[in-house]
């Protein structure tokens, strides 16, 4: 694979925002796939993850489908940062699941963006949609052009 590919950049840059997300890494998240546009984020759901119900707390999986959003949104080099945000919980997550967000661009401009987040469980049924708007803020992620 050449270094200059969009694939490429897109992993370059998904190295260099994990070192410094410490959110990430405190959740148990890692970085599974990236590409232009793209990026899936998975994590375990821990018991201290749970609210009183006993199934995920909702800011977790925000969490989740909000550092997938990042990561696709900041993988063409453009340093991103999230406008808005929404989500949608259509089922609950409980502890020991496997939950899996995959991020993709709908709309990229010069300086906005519109990504859409599925957040899926083991067994592949929805968990959460999310959608997010992202603002280009004019310098890149790896001091360079990408």
């Amino acid at each position: 694979m050449h270094a200059h590919t969009p694939h490429a950049l897109a992993q370059r840059c998904a190295e260099q925002m994990f070192k410094q997300d410490t959110c990430a890494q405190a959740m148990g998240m890692q970085v599974d796939a990236v590409d232009a546009g793209f990026a899936q984020v998975s994590m375990i759901v821990g018991p201290q993850m749970l609210n009183g119900h006993q199934t995920c707390h909702g800011g977790q999986l925000f969490s989740l489908a909000d550092t997938a959003f990042a990561y696709a949104c900041n993988s063409q080099g453009l340093a991103a940062v999230a406008s808005g945000c929404t989500i949608d919980f259509i089922r609950p997550a409980v502890a020991g699941d496997r939950l899996t967000a995959n991020a993709t661009v709908r709309h990229q401009g010069k300086t906005t963006g519109l990504y859409d987040v599925e957040i899926v469980n083991q067994q592949g049924k929805t968990v959460a949609w999310f959608r997010g708007r992202a603002h280009r803020l004019g310098h890149h992620i790896l001091g360079e052009q990408p």
